[in-house]
């Protein structure tokens, strides 16, 4: 049994404190006040404001694509996405269980079905394998996509999700989805900074999300993006979360039915200081990442690292334990001694609401949830 006494000792010295240790808090030391102020003495508090236009630019660059919409949150910014590449009421969207439930819900919210699909163990996202397999077993290719020999029900979406900011295998994914006429959705809420083979994610599926929720890396409290290389969709994505309001000097014109997803300037402010940090935060958690990967690696114990090819930006970091006894054992002692550790998320067909959703055997994601652990992740 590995000794969880000197674990807790050595996060503790990271964070040179004997007081309670959060698994992840924000960090503000540039310009949050200041823009936040600027925005205040604007009068432009609301969706609309100078803020909002310089973190949808700033996010385009980051994420090197061509097209960013501020949002209210992630899981928004994902409904919407689904929407945009067309999925419909009674449609199916492939996605992990191995996920946070925003993932399911906005899935739900669309009125379509999660088809719950295993994940690979080294990245802990969606299998390209489980995708292909599966489809291979229930997908029936017509003219107008893919559908679900089993319910049915078209096949419209995959969503993969980047967990804990480790990038899935894209290509592999990509290649698969793209055979059977599935767009990819990247939920990139927890990957802010992470790359797939040079390239960041968000940016290599037909749309990608991010969350800029009060836990994340970058955060404005609450908030997210869409970003995409299709300008037209990019265009419609503002429409549709902006209440789809025709353009006019004084008219209310709406011509379909659209949402009150917009970021207030307040928020973008926030936001916008925060990702002129970026580089250095990332700089700090690939550095902690290093000295915690040192350090378990004398006790025996395994800490989740980037695969190859990818670069993550170790959002929250975590550690896989022997067993479902030798995890529950770790997350009482720390949690017990001040230092805040948490499990990886309860799989989607656990929880009532996503019990009768179709699913394939779930090996790899019950074996991660047995065993992975969240450790204190914080810039320090």
């Amino acid at each position: 049994m590995a000794d969880f006494n000197a674990v807790i000792s050595f996060i503790k010295a990271q964070y040179k404190t004997d007081s309670f240790i959060p698994l992840h808090v924000p960090h503000f030391g540039g310009n949050e006040k200041k823009y936040v102020l600027e925005t205040i003495d604007s009068t432009f508090v609301s969706s609309v404001g100078a803020y909002v236009d310089q973190f949808e630019s700033m996010m385009q660059e980051i994420t090197q694509t061509k097209k960013a919409v501020a949002v209210v949150n992630g899981t928004a910014g994902i409904q919407v996405a689904l929407r945009l590449v067309g999925v419909k009421a009674g449609d199916e969207v492939l996605t992990q269980a191995l996920t946070f439930v925003a993932t399911a819900n906005a899935i739900t919210y669309q009125n379509a079905t999660p088809v719950f699909l295993d994940v690979d163990l080294d990245t802990m996202g969606i299998s390209s394998k489980a995708v292909a397999s599966f489809l291979e077993e229930f997908g029936d290719l017509r003219e107008d996509g893919c559908y679900n020999k089993k319910s049915g029900k078209k096949i419209s979406a995959c969503v993969p999700m980047h967990t804990f900011g480790f990038p899935v295998h894209l290509d592999e994914l990509i290649m698969v989805c793209n055979a059977w006429k599935i767009p990819i959705v990247e939920d990139a809420a927890e990957s802010i900074g992470s790359e797939y083979k040079g390239k960041p994610t968000g940016s290599l599926g037909k749309v990608g999300v991010f969350s800029f929720n009060g836990n994340k890396i970058v955060t404005c409290g609450g908030g997210g993006a869409l970003v995409t290389n299709d300008i037209s969709l990019g265009e419609k994505g503002k429409y549709l979360t902006t209440t789809a309001k025709v353009p006019h000097p004084y008219e209310y014109v709406h011509d379909e039915m659209g949402y009150n997803f917009r970021m207030p300037n307040l928020n973008a402010a926030l936001a916008c200081a925060q990702l002129e940090q970026l580089d250095g935060f990332l700089e700090n958690k690939r550095n902690f990442a290093n000295e915690y990967q040192s350090f378990f690696a004398t006790k025996g114990i395994k800490f989740r690292t980037e695969t190859p090819e990818t670069k993550a930006n170790y959002w929250l970091m975590c550690v896989e334990l022997e067993n479902k006894a030798e995890r529950d054992l770790f997350l009482q002692t720390t949690n017990s001694n001040g230092v805040m550790t948490r499990p990886i998320w309860q799989l989607m067909y656990r929880l009532p609401m996503y019990a009768h959703c179709q699913r394939d055997k779930q090996v790899n994601a019950e074996f991660l949830e047995e065993r992975i652990v969240n450790i204190p992740s914080s810039v320090r």
